[in-house]
């Protein structure tokens, strides 16, 4: 799976396509460790094209959601598929993270 990645307005914005599964977090986690690596400060993901997410996949936003949170960084998951959403409810998780509607509501709350 690949993670395109661009700067708007100051934020980093990720796009990922595919699934997030146990195949495809390592080379998801390598990209975050490195923006992390950088302490880069707003990130935001778009999980529109995103058709599944397993256990190690949650494990992986989770740790980067972490790591981030650990030198004050921030993070916003967007647009998730009503699968994907549900998965994040059943497990809690949507308390843990920011979820946002769509991409310019998620770049703007950072200011």
């Amino acid at each position: 799976m690949p993670v395109r990645t661009e700067t708007k307005s100051g934020v980093t914005v990720c796009r990922m396509d595919g699934e997030i599964d146990i195949n495809s977090s390592p080379d998801i986690k390598k990209v975050f460790d490195k923006l992390i690596t950088q302490k880069t400060p707003k990130i935001v993901i778009i999980l529109s094209n995103v058709t599944y997410v397993d256990s190690s996949g949650l494990a992986t936003l989770v740790e980067v959601l972490k790591n981030m949170r650990s030198y004050g960084g921030r993070l916003r998951l967007v647009n998730p598929s009503s699968k994907i959403r549900s998965l994040f409810e059943i497990t809690k998780l949507e308390k843990l993270f920011d979820i946002m509607s769509n991409e310019e509501e998620a770049v703007s709350t950072f200011s």
